[in-house]
């Protein structure tokens, strides 16, 4: 809840693990993927999708101003790389390291400075001999989302190395048949993983309103 009693709004944006098969034209709908499961262990939150499949950074932004500002976030958090990865071996459309941190440092420099942010680190577990190719594509993404979630302030989850031990006995098919989209208990982990952060972010302001208090 926040301060005024009201129900904290946590919004979503990213790509298709966000996204996770939404109805767009239902503003209620939460696709059955890990923002359904953080609802369900937070019922007094109010939780909106904004995940769109196939997003780029280059997509958040341009849809940012008319589609995720207008929500007034107290909680936002932002999922996407895997994409901008993937066009570079399927679609012959690369999207260099430094490309995407100066799009997701716009993208966080329009954030007001009320919401708390969480980021969330793309992630990769490669089920064919070619994907293993796409993880030093990959591991300058998850640089910059670890960089700039030190820089701004921001909760991160480490996605793609809970992933990848996790991996490690399940299998990387079993989390991720095409080893992008999640399984029912990878968004599980992913579910779990952004919880643990929250946790800490809520525990953060917490903290500020003692000192500020006392």
């Amino acid at each position: 809840m926040t301060s005024s009693g009201t129900p904290e709004r946590l919004v979503f944006v990213g790509d298709s693990i966000t996204d996770a098969g939404r109805d767009r034209g239902d503003v209620t709908s939460l696709g059955d993927g890990y923002v359904s499961l953080v609802a369900a262990d937070l019922p007094k939150a109010a939780v909106v999708n904004l995940g769109i499949g196939g997003n780029r950074a280059v997509d958040l932004e341009e849809r940012w101003e008319r589609e995720v500002a207008p929500t007034a976030p107290d909680v936002l958090t932002v999922y996407v790389g895997v994409n901008d990865t993937w066009r570079r071996f399927d679609a012959g459309d690369p999207t260099g390291a430094e490309a995407f941190e100066a799009t997701y440092r716009r993208l966080l420099a329009r954030v007001p400075d009320s919401p708390r942010l969480v980021l969330v680190e793309p992630f990769l577990l490669p089920v064919r001999p070619e994907q293993e190719a796409w993880l030093e594509d990959l591991e300058g993404k998850r640089d910059v989302v670890a960089r700039l979630a030190a820089e701004f302030g921001a909760a991160l989850v480490p996605l793609h190395s809970l992933l990848t031990r996790a991996a490690r006995d399940a299998g990387a098919a079993a989390l991720a048949p095409d080893g992008v989209h999640p399984t029912p208990p990878a968004s599980r982990i992913i579910a779990d993983a952004w919880l643990t952060a929250y946790a800490d972010v809520a525990q953060t302001i917490l903290d500020n309103d003692v000192r500020l208090q006392g």
